[in-house]
C-alpha cells in the first residue's frame, strides 16, 4: 500500500516562535510510522503577499500544490488571543478544493489552554472547507516548566492517538476520493 502523505503545517510565522520546535517534535513522532510519508510545510518559508491578490503568486501556487499532494494534515498552531494566527488563516484561504475530503489533526500550544481555543476556531474553518477534523488533539502547555517523564509520555501517547485517527481517516478518504471524486 502507498504510504499516506502527511503534511505537517507550521502555522506561526512570528520571530522567536515555538512552532518549529513543537512541529519538529511531532514530526519525529510521525516518522516512527512506516506507513506515513511526512512533509513539513513551514508558512514562514513562503513569501505570501500582504493582502489577498487577484492573481496567485508563485508562493501561493507552491503552497496550494503542497495541500493538493497531501492525503492528511496536521496543523501546528499557537493560540493568540483565543484564536489562531492570521498567517495561518491567510494560507488556509489560498486553497479550497485541495482541502476537501481530507482529514486534519491539530498540535496546539499555548498558555494554560494548551491552544485548544485556536483548535476550536480552526475546526469551524476546516468544516467550511469540507475537510474532516479528527477528534483528538495534542496540546502542549508552554507554562508547565520542564516536562516531567509523565508529561512527555502523555504527549507521546496523545501523538500516537492523533496519528492513528489520521491514518484511519486518511486511508478511508483517499480510497473514497479515488472511487468517487468529492463534489461540494
Amino acid at each position: 500500500m502507498t504510504p499516506l502523505r502527511l503534511a505537517v503545517i507550521i502555522g506561526s510565522t512570528r520571530e522567536g516562535r515555538m512552532g518549529d520546535r513543537v512541529a519538529g517534535w511531532f514530526v519525529d513522532q510521525a516518522r516512527l510510522h512506516d506507513d506515513l510519508t511526512v512533509t513539513v510545510v513551514d508558512l514562514a518559508a513562503y513569501d505570501f503577499p500582504g493582502a489577498y491578490p487577484a492573481e496567485p503568486t508563485g508562493a501561493i501556487r507552491s503552497f496550494v500544490d503542497e495541500v493538493r499532494r497531501a492525503d492528511a494534515f496536521v496543523v501546528v498552531t499557537p493560540e493568540y488571543n483565543h484564536s489562531f494566527p492570521a498567517s495561518l488563516k491567510q494560507a488556509i484561504d489560498y486553497a479550497y478544493d485541495e482541502w476537501q475530503a481530507k482529514p486534519v489533526g491539530f498540535v496546539a500550544y499555548g498558555c494554560r489552554s494548551t491552544g485548544l481555543h485556536a483548535v476550536d476556531q480552526l475546526r469551524t474553518v476546516f468544516t467550511a472547507l469540507h475537510a474532516t477534523t479528527v477528534r483528538d488533539v495534542v496540546g502542549v502547555d508552554l507554562l508547565c516548566g520542564e516536562p516531567t517523564p509523565l508529561h512527555v509520555d502523555q504527549l507521546r501517547q496523545d501523538a500516537r492517538v492523533l496519528l492513528d485517527q489520521l491514518r484511519w481517516w486518511g486511508l478511508a478518504l483517499r480510497e473514497g476520493r479515488a472511487a468517487r471524486p468529492y463534489v461540494s
